[in-house]
């Protein structure tokens, strides 16, 4: 005759038991990595505002002297089609992107495209 033997089980409470010390064991694990992350996130963070407060602020700069316009005049415009305040908007527009006082410029015509 064939004998099995088979383990003995365990009884609820004491099972109930290991399993609670098992979820505690886990979350106490858990929680205690969050403490470590949390404190290296701040001393990360003091490392880096003590390395800005190392870098010297840029000395502010010597205001420049406005440049003197350019004497002249760019002679006659003609418009066609086009309001006065557009063109006046757009050739201020255009002096300013390529960074040239508008009196440098010389507008021959301005015409509505459409």
């Amino acid at each position: 005759m064939l004998t099995s033997k088979l383990p003995e089980l365990l009884p609820i409470g004491d099972a109930g038991i290991i399993a609670l010390l098992g979820y505690a064991t886990v979350f106490f694990g858990i929680i205690l990595l969050m403490v470590v992350v949390m404190i290296m996130g701040k001393l990360f963070i003091a490392a880096e505002n003590k390395k800005k407060a190392a870098i010297p602020a840029p000395a502010p700069a010597a205001e420049e002297a406005p440049k003197a316009a350019a004497p002249g005049t760019a002679g006659q415009l003609k418009l066609h089609d086009v309001e006065s305040k557009t063109a006046a908007m757009l050739m201020a527009i255009v002096a300013d992107k390529m960074g040239k006082p508008l009196n440098e410029l010389r507008f021959i015509s301005i015409k509505e495209v459409k």
